[in-house]
Parts: structure tokens; sequence; C-alpha cells
């Protein structure tokens, strides 16, 4: 498959194709008789994980790491678990402090006509009012 067609499958322009290759977030495509890349299914693999791993928010020093691993001669297979352990470790903590906003904002919503009311009744001041942090649910 040509970069353009890989680029409009993966939804990333061909300069970022030819980027991450460059810098060895993907492995080196293979190229046809003219000089023109041809990806395979294993690229296409390498680029969609690699798109993945970057919104979720991997470093691209990381993914060239782990994309090293790869190409390596060596047994890698643990320092290449180790990195994806590490990235799920992280994206858990994301997933977990994601959660308390939202869980925070609904509070916020579901609240805010009551809220408002009791600050227009003076029942609620600036010095008066809810400790958010303080709540069980919005703490880390």
């Amino acid at each position: 498959m040509n970069s353009k067609k890989v680029s409009e499958l993966m939804d990333l322009t061909v300069d970022t194709l030819r980027y991450y290759e460059r810098i060895g977030v993907i492995p080196p495509v293979d190229r046809d008789k003219n000089g023109y890349r041809d990806y395979k299914t294993n690229d296409l693999n390498w680029i969609f994980l690699a798109k993945n791993l970057r919104a979720a928010g991997l470093s691209i020093e990381s993914l060239a790491e782990f994309a090293s691993l790869a190409e390596s001669k060596e047994d890698v297979k643990g320092a290449q678990k180790e990195i994806l352990n590490e990235q799920m470790e992280n994206l858990n903590e994301k997933l977990s402090d994601l959660q308390r906003t939202k869980d925070l904002l609904q509070y916020k919503i579901d609240t805010y006509d009551d809220h408002i009311a009791k600050f227009k009744s003076g029942e609620l001041d600036k010095d008066n009012t809810e400790e958010l942090w303080t709540m069980k649910h919005f703490k880390k």
C-alpha cells in the first residue's frame, strides 16, 4: 500500500508517516522497485499502535525505544512489555483523574440550581460554602 492510501486509512499526514519512520517510531518500511514506500500489514500495525499510544500520551522517545527494541536481535520482549505496562499504568492514572473531573462536573451540574438559590437566599456566601477539595469522591 502506498503512502497516500496509508495516510488516508490511518488519518495521518504523509509527512507524519515519514517523520515516524525517520525518527524510529516505526520500523523502516520496505520500498518497491521504484523506491516508493510499500506498506505491509505489519507496517500498518506499527503505525496504528504508534498513533494510538501517542494519543494516549506516550512520548516519542518511548515509542522510538519500543520500535528499536523490536528491531534488536537480542531477546527484548521483557523490555518491550515493560514499556507497555508503564504506559498502561500512566493511562489508568489519567483515566482515574478524568473520572474524578467528570464526577466533579456532574456534581456541579446536578447541584447548580440549588447552589445558586442558596447563595441568593444568603444561606451560603464566600466564607460559608462547600469545600469541594475535601469531598471524598473528588480526592485523589
